[in-house]
């Protein structure tokens, strides 16, 4: 009975650790080491963040006052900040700066994209030990670093860009007038003063609001405790996650808060959180050359009856109304600006109906101009000449013919027979005509004998 009970309890046990959390179960494979965090890989697993995208540079003081061992230390933290970022092509980058009297790039923002390298190339940087010409460092990184050819991102990708300021003294030349410069130009400023850092100049060069820009450690020994301030600063939540944010439309993250947006087309209500559709087709919203359609936020361009939109899709063109299929003329389309009338070939009316055609009677009187004859010729005419007439060139007007003097051959016989008739008439005429001039006379002779009697 004892025995059933003991192994009874010990599958209570098992079940009760398996159900604890892992952080209240522990592992023997993730012991600590003694001054607290994991070993190796795991401990940056752990540590880092998804942050949003940054342009990081930093720019650390290796001036005389910052002894060797402090200087170890300064490496130290840019290798956990290293260790908390999300670092890559495609995320955050990182650039280191070494700054004295003179200005080192360490390693621009194009370089390295892995945290081994990183931390690998920041483990070699030696001190420059001669002064501390802050503002010269940080127009260098304006002028040399923030530049595309060095590995910034272009300004259209609204990348962050960041530095972080590691100094333990009071600058050695004008620092105020280049941070504000570098911030007007978008630079996000962090100043970390150490030790005997003379807060004043920390806040001039950086950005506002300064109560989450400046920092201060009393001494380089405990500066690694900056590492989760920042971590907290760059892996702030994100405010526009689903669920956490009561945009209607765009949710805009800024600075560990959000601002609502609205799609092209609509504009954000005075709650600041609902959009309405703008009336794209109002006067001076739209390019349309004719006609706007809304459509819910957009818009598209149309025209008027007559014109056709070109491929620009804004403007119009007047279409042709008497191209083949766009008018119903039966026979002749006549173009009139945007609109088209009917007409008819010649010998032919137009229809009431303003469209067909019928044939016209051409040779109806006062509907030709022939002087006599019309001669009707589907739906055309011509003109000719009654018997006797010839037409003119005019091919209207008639004039009376002239007869022709040449006669065929059998007409020529028939002639030639009639004037030998009249040849034999003639002389016969003329010689009775003599006979009775003879008579004549013998009868005046006789008339004459007889009154002498």
């Amino acid at each position: 009975m004892r025995r059933a009970l003991g192994i009874l309890g010990c599958c209570l046990l098992l079940l009760l650790l398996l159900l604890l959390p892992p952080a209240a179960r522990g592992s023997p494979h993730r012991q600590p080491r003694p001054g607290g965090g994991l070993r190796g890989s795991q401990a940056a697993a752990d540590s880092a963040c998804k942050n949003r995208p940054l342009d990081l540079v930093f720019i650390i003081d290796s001036s005389r006052s910052v002894r060797p061992e402090e200087f170890e230390k300064v490496k130290i933290f840019l290798s956990k900040m290293i260790d908390t970022l999300d670092v890559g092509e495609r995320t955050t980058r990182v650039a280191v700066m070494n700054y004295a009297s003179t200005v080192k790039v360490e390693f621009p923002l194009r370089t390295y994209f892995d945290k081994a390298s990183m931390k690998e190339a920041i483990s070699h940087i030696e001190p420059l030990s001669a002064g501390t010409m802050t503002g010269l460092a940080i127009q260098t990184a304006v002028d040399e670093v923030f530049t595309e050819e060095m590995g910034t991102r272009p300004a259209t990708l609204n990348i962050p860009k960041v530095v972080i300021v590691v100094t333990d003294g009071r600058p050695q030349d004008q620092v105020q007038d280049v941070a504000a410069s570098a911030r007007t130009a978008g630079i996000e400023i962090y100043a970390v003063g150490v030790d005997r850092a003379d807060m004043q100049s920390l806040r001039i060069m950086a950005s506002e609001p300064l109560d989450e820009h400046v920092f201060y450690v009393e001494t380089y020994g405990v500066i690694e405790k900056l590492t989760s301030k920042f971590r907290e600063t760059f892996c702030a939540v994100d405010m526009c996650a689903p669920g956490r944010h009561e945009c209607d439309q765009i949710c805009v993250s800024n600075n560990g808060s959000y601002v609502c947006d609205c799609y092209e087309g609509y504009t954000l209500n005075p709650d600041k959180k609902t959009c309405s559709a703008v009336n794209m087709c109002a006067p001076g919203r739209h390019d349309c050359a004719q006609v706007c359609l809304s459509n819910d936020g957009s818009y598209s361009c149309d025209c008027y009856e007559g014109y056709t939109l070109n491929p620009d899709k804004k403007t119009c063109l007047a279409v042709d109304m008497c191209a083949p299929g766009r008018h119903d003329c039966e026979q002749v389309c006549v173009r009139d600006d945007l609109f088209y009338t009917c007409d008819c070939y010649q010998g032919y009316t137009l229809n009431p109906d303003k469209k067909t055609c019928s044939r016209t009677e051409v040779c109806a009187p006062g509907t030709h101009d022939c002087e006599q004859v019309c001669v009707s010729n589907g739906g055309s005419y011509t003109c000719d000449c009654y018997e006797g007439f010839t037409l003119n060139p005019d091919e209207k007007t008639c004039s009376r013919a002239i007869t022709s003097s040449l006669v065929t051959t059998e007409e020529s016989c028939k002639c030639e027979a009639i004037a030998a008739l009249q040849d034999s008439v003639t002389s016969r005429l003329e010689a009775l005509s003599t006979k009775l001039d003879e008579v004549s006379e013998k009868l005046q002779a006789y008339q004459g004998r007889q009154q002498v009697v």
